[in-house]
């Protein structure tokens, strides 16, 4: 069950590019002897967590989930229907909950870390910006962010 898909702006001569961002998918929460969790997720099967509480479990259901659909996006595979939870076959103790993934955000997440860029400004500005006492990352971060606003 797909509920946001959104565009990506082409690269320079690339083609524009859609994915969809947020998926909701049943979950099969398998108890072990030792108290831990399994937790599989039906429809797409190399996608597999473990925790040592039920909420732990859920935890890393939900992060395994959105790499496992990034992946897939990334890799242009094809991403598989949601199963209904009624569909899904459990076993004594084993419970189906609705995981959600917001694919988007996670990738922003892991994506976040600082990259250094070299650029040039011309030395007047350079001396007025730092006499004014502006950071030239927040300024260009914030800069960037706007300009892809507007094309997007």
């Amino acid at each position: 069950m797909v509920l946001v898909s959104y565009r990506q702006a082409a690269p320079r001569g690339g083609r524009e590019r859609v994915s969809m961002s947020k998926h909701v998918y049943p979950a099969k929460f398998m108890p072990e002897d030792t108290g831990k969790y399994v937790v599989i997720f039906p429809d797409i099967n190399e996608c597999i967590a473990r925790g040592d509480t039920m909420q732990q479990a859920f935890e890393m259901a939900t992060e395994v989930l959105c790499a496992c659909l990034w992946a897939m996006l990334d890799n242009e595979t094809e991403i598989p229907a949601p199963s209904l939870p009624s569909d899904i076959e459990l076993s004594e103790n084993e419970t189906v909950v609705l995981i959600g993934a917001d694919v988007e955000a996670y990738r922003r997440t892991i994506e976040s870390r600082a990259i250094k860029k070299t650029l040039s400004i011309p030395s007047w500005l350079n001396v007025k910006a730092e006499s004014a006492g502006i950071n030239f990352s927040q300024t260009l971060q914030k800069a960037l962010k706007e300009e892809l606003r507007k094309q997007l």
